[in-house]
């Protein structure tokens, strides 16, 4: 049991849990985003798969890791315009869409993968890392939180930009009154639709962004149904969260924490059912929305279409 608090079995869980907690936290961001405008995207999950496949693909054939994060935003941004019109534009119901995405995406890479490379799953090189100075020196959290993908740093960055942007910017105002006063923001001459269509935009960008992440640097390749729900984690991450970005980023970690457990367990050596360490994000999800369910923030007008002149 002393080698589960050894040096290298600590830095690894952590470095572990800031690379499974990236994926979590862009996901989690664009889902706050998208809930503060008032809808509600269940289709994470499909984003984050879809990202991750188009990432992959891209990373391997271009052989970059920047172009591999491009091609993983473009496909959220793609599985992203089918809510985009059938929810924000047609008003249909957002959560049998936001599963249908999420199901039409897992069969659909699933299909381009067996399609693409048959049996085989190539795996992508070591990416690189950037080290901040003197702080990655630090014993056990220096190499594990400061030796990191730039990635990493960015999405961190991005989180007390959010912060920022919803409490200091119009945009960030008019994204709040979309989704609790969204006839206001019709009043006021700014048009509801195009406000939910491009924080939508931005929910699909940043889920694929995520997933690419999650295939070019947290796996080295992509297998189907690779994200295993870190699209719903991150959505009762942003729930549990109350739209404030940063607790969004710390618990995006906690929960990162909790996936990269089974590496550092095989690191101390000590054997674990491999069924139950998968068992623990889950169970983890289920102990924060009993402890901190009740004290989650929802928009007013989440999941309800706006229709002009409607009562």
């Amino acid at each position: 049991m002393t080698n589960l608090f050894h040096q290298d079995v600590l830095t690894a869980l952590i470095s572990g849990g800031v690379i499974a907690g990236i994926p979590l936290l862009l996901a989690a961001c664009g889902e706050s985003i998208s809930e503060r405008s008032g809808v509600l995207n269940l289709g994470l999950e499909g984003m984050m798969i879809i990202g991750a496949y188009t990432g992959f693909v891209a990373a391997y054939y271009l052989h970059s890791t920047w172009l591999g994060f491009l091609g993983g935003a473009g496909g959220g941004v793609l599985a992203c315009t089918v809510m985009i019109v059938l929810c924000v534009w047609l008003g249909l119901d957002q959560i049998v869409v936001g599963i249908a995405i999420t199901l039409a995406g897992e069969g659909i890479t699933s299909v381009l993968q067996g399609a693409q490379f048959g049996t085989t799953y190539p795996r992508l090189g070591a990416t690189p890392t950037t080290s901040i100075p003197l702080l990655h020196k630090i014993p056990v959290i220096g190499p594990g939180l400061f030796e990191q993908n730039l990635l990493v740093y960015l999405g961190i960055i991005f989180a007390v930009f959010l912060t920022w942007f919803f409490r200091s910017t119009s945009v960030g105002l008019n994204l709040r009154a979309a989704g609790e006063k969204p006839e206001a923001l019709d009043a006021a001459g700014v048009s509801v639709a195009a406000t939910r269509s491009w924080a939508v935009l931005s929910t699909g960008a940043l889920a694929g962004l995520g997933g690419g992440f999650l295939a070019i640097v947290g796996a080295g390749v992509f297998t189907p149904f690779m994200t295993q729900g870190q699209g719903y984690m991150a959505i009762v991450i942003c729930m549990l969260g109350r739209g404030k970005p940063i607790w969004v980023a710390l618990a995006s970690l906690l929960f990162g924490i909790s996936l990269s457990i089974t590496t550092a367990l095989q690191l101390a050596g000590i054997e674990i059912s491999t069924d139950l360490i998968n068992m623990l994000p889950f169970i983890a999800v289920m102990v924060a929305l009993v402890l901190f369910g009740r004290r989650s923030y929802l928009p007013p007008a989440l999941a309800l279409p706006y229709i002009r002149g409607a009562r």
